[in-house]
């Protein structure tokens, strides 16, 4: 299993009205682009969130998330986020929601 598709449905359910959503092979796992750029993404069980740098710090000191490094060197403006931080839907929201907004501060691809 590359990734959870139980987490992939709940993010295209929160994605449904959301305008230039792409679904996109990535990082060994699913991505949810907006506009040619990368949102969210479901990695094994992890949420992969970008946050983008300015997002970054805030977005680490929050339950649950962790630095994304599946290379061994932290990506800074992306974030994991474990079971335990999107288990609710308001939580899972909340953290889609993150990326959504970076995604849409970025000019179209």
């Amino acid at each position: 299993m590359a990734y959870d598709e139980g987490l992939s449905q709940r993010i295209r359910e929160i994605l449904t009205d959301q305008s230039g959503v792409v679904e996109k092979k990535m990082f060994g796992g699913l991505a949810f682009m907006i506009n040619g750029h990368m949102s969210v993404g479901v990695i094994k069980t992890d949420l992969m969130v970008r946050t983008g740098p300015n997002g970054y710090e805030d977005a680490l000191s929050q339950p649950h998330a962790r630095p994304m490094d599946f290379t061994g060197k932290p990506l800074k403006g992306f974030v994991y986020v474990d079971e335990k931080g999107y288990e609710s839907d308001e939580g899972l929201n909340q953290w889609v929601q993150r990326g959504v907004s970076h995604a849409l501060s970025l000019p179209p691809k």
